[in-house]
């Protein structure tokens, strides 16, 4: 395991800690919190949900943890064994190891999850960072993957190199620059105030992962024949969302694609709609 300094100091790191237990204390429904031992580090899971419902695991984005959820987890309840899973490496109270995107390391621990909770398959919604870990571990293990649902996944399109070059100059304009640049992620839905605090704290306090995410090839996506829905914005300053769109589609025979003019990067209030997706194919 490749542990690193992953928080810019050791009052950061408590105080992102901090706020994701305060934001856990208010979880809308009962839960158990488990931690759990894989080979790539500690990972802390959020198990929620009926019991006798097929499991539905999680995946959240990078610099980020598992309170993005806390707004959706109530619909995914609804049918579902919900774990909503800490991804290594982030600001979260999973361990902070980092192991090389290159390698087969996140489907490893991916694996090792599932195994540690007794998972024969399960359905996977991640996004971002979590919808490229999705994306790898479906592409690895497709018997052990249900259904498929990716908002804004990685590794199906370049990354914008522009988003960069606009990122640097807010960033001198220091806590207003801080907004300006969660906003254009964000793109134009409506943020809960809590949740752009949140996003600060973390990026006044943590490191992100340097580097960009690497792309799956034609030949490993069309290995996923289970039912994929793909949501992208179209003002995803981060990522070539039509060229998602456009590959996904070719590539993927089973799959359901929406694309949101008006949204960007970090899409939420979809737990309707997947709910729907998810139970569709059930």
């Amino acid at each position: 395991m490749n542990a690193v300094s992953i928080y810019k100091s050791p009052a950061g790191e408590e105080a992102i800690k901090d706020h994701y237990n305060s934001v856990l204390a208010d979880w809308p429904v009962p839960k158990e919190e488990l931690v759990i031992a894989t080979r790539h580090g500690q990972t802390f899971i959020i198990a929620c949900g009926n019991e006798n419902g097929p499991p539905l695991i999680l995946l959240h984005g990078s610099g980020s943890n598992s309170a993005m959820w806390i707004g959706d987890v109530v619909d995914y309840c609804q049918h579902h064994r919900v774990y909503a899973v800490d991804i290594i490496g982030e600001a979260n109270h999973s361990d902070p190891s980092r192991p090389d995107l290159g390698g087969d390391a996140y489907s490893e621990w991916l694996d090792d999850v599932h195994c540690e909770l007794g998972l024969k398959t399960a359905s996977l919604l991640g996004i971002s960072l979590g919808g490229w870990i999705a994306l790898k571990y479906a592409i690895a293990k497709p018997a052990q993957v249900d259904k498929l649902v990716l908002l804004c996944p990685g590794g199906v399109a370049p990354e914008r190199r522009a988003f960069m070059l606009m990122a640097l100059p807010m960033l001198l304009l220091g806590q207003r620059g801080v907004k300006m640049m969660i906003r254009y992620v964000y793109g134009t839905q409506d943020l809960p105030q809590e949740a752009v605090h949140f996003a600060q704290l973390i990026f006044d306090n943590f490191k992100p992962r340097m580097g960009g995410l690497p792309l799956f090839s034609d030949r490993e996506l069309q290995r996923l024949t289970m039912p994929t829905y793909l949501v992208v914005g179209a003002r995803d300053v981060l990522l070539n969302s039509a060229e998602t769109a456009r590959r996904i589609d070719a590539l993927l025979p089973r799959a359901k694609i929406k694309q949101m003019q008006d949204a960007g990067h970090v899409l939420i209030g979809l737990s309707d709609e997947i709910s729907e997706f998810l139970r569709e194919y059930s």
